[in-house]
């Protein structure tokens, strides 16, 4: 195939995932929903976050979850075990969730309304970087094992990412991790990009990033009532 067909072919693909996204996007602001596309290479600990998040806001707002992997349905069992919804979505060969899928998965929740939904992308910095969802923005956890230089080895996911969540910090003195460097690096691709360091085994800056949520959720709500006409 040659270039300019394979060209064309992305094209073609992304531009009917970005109707899809755009769709999800209306249905999200129907419903007063929040959605959250996290993003990470494999280990990061997304799923050890989202556990944590989830049992700690469960009881404050509906919470559902869309887990995205190639197999099993692991991922999906450990947030249904803290008592909220969560729907596995398996790509199979396929490095990413896209549009539909979520858009189908959406379906099989219970209704959201006014709480949030965190749809966990399948384990990798490259392909989810360039596919819309519908949320709100991505959100990539980044861990201290990884090395301080992923912002800029894998800079298309940093760039579209509103926040970069620094998990595992509880082990940064034992690693030699610069952290400095590290958010440089992310704000060298990203100069909006905000920062947070967490731990999803301590809870150390789990308040923070609660707290940012809920900023969100109130932007969601100033935006929504603002384009109501009056």
């Amino acid at each position: 195939m040659s270039a300019d067909r394979i060209i064309q072919v992305e094209r073609d693909i992304l531009g009917k995932n970005n109707k899809l996204a755009d769709n999800n996007r209306k249905r999200f602001r129907a419903d007063d929903v929040l959605a959250f596309n996290l993003v990470s290479s494999p280990g990061a600990g997304k799923t050890s976050l989202l556990v944590r998040a989830v049992s700690d806001l469960k009881d404050s707002f509906p919470i559902g979850v869309i887990e995205g992997d190639q197999q099993t349905s692991n991922d999906a069992e450990r947030i249904r075990a803290t008592g909220a919804p969560a729907i596995q979505v398996n790509t199979g060969k396929g490095c990413h969730l896209d549009a539909a899928m979520v858009g189908e998965a959406y379906e099989r929740l219970p209704w959201l309304n006014g709480g949030v939904l965190f749809i966990e992308n399948v384990g990798n910095l490259v392909c989810p970087a360039a596919f819309d969802l519908g949320e709100a923005c991505k959100i990539v956890v980044f861990s201290t094992t990884e090395g301080e230089d992923k912002p800029l080895k894998y800079p298309d996911m940093f760039a579209v990412s509103a926040l970069m969540l620094i998990n595992k910090i509880d082990l940064a003195p034992v690693l030699d991790f610069d952290l400095a460097r590290t958010i440089e690096y992310a704000r060298r691709v990203n100069p909006k990009i905000e920062v947070l360091t967490v731990s999803a085994r301590t809870g150390e800056g789990l308040a923070a990033f609660y707290s940012w949520i809920r900023k969100q959720a109130a932007k969601m709500r100033t935006a929504s009532a603002d384009a109501v006409p009056g």
